[in-house]
């Protein structure tokens, strides 16, 4: 998943905001820096997402002007599985039901401070009718498939 940004320069440094997300706005000293504080508050906004239990809106394609920025593929298997509950009114208690497992390990699935096996969430998404594929390529290297 990446996230088209603009990256503008400004006497203080460099603002870096995010069409599809207008809650991530961050800066850098230059160019470097921007883009790694872009990182970290791509995810952090996925992390505010999450614990708020919102469906994340996904990556509109770049316009002139943009840079992509990724998410580490961890954290974005997190939100394809919590817009996929959402989507479908799965309440963490439902899932571990349909997966054999308690509601807790549920909640640290969608929950970014927790280290997940990548097969783990895979199960989630695969107890919603779904499926994780990964791979490489220059687009989109995560996505969930129906």
């Amino acid at each position: 998943m990446k996230y088209p940004a603009t990256f503008t320069r400004e006497p203080e440094g460099i603002v870096v905001a995010f069409r599809d997300l207008p809650e991530a706005i961050t800066q850098g000293d230059d160019e470097d820096d921007a883009m790694v504080m872009a990182r970290d508050v791509l995810r952090e906004t996925m992390g505010v997402y999450l614990s708020e239990k919102r469906p994340v809106p996904l990556p509109s394609k770049a316009r002139r002007g943009e840079q992509l920025v990724e998410l580490p593929p961890s954290v974005a298997a997190k939100v394809f599985l919590m817009n996929e509950m959402l989507a479908q009114d799965v309440a963490p208690s439902e899932l571990a039901r349909r997966m054999g497992t308690t509601r807790q390990e549920v909640n640290r699935l969608t929950d970014l401070e927790h280290s997940t096996k990548i097969d783990r969430i895979a199960d989630a998404i695969s107890a919603l009718g779904k499926h994780l594929e990964l791979g490489i390529g220059n687009d989109q290297s995560l996505f969930a498939q129906p």
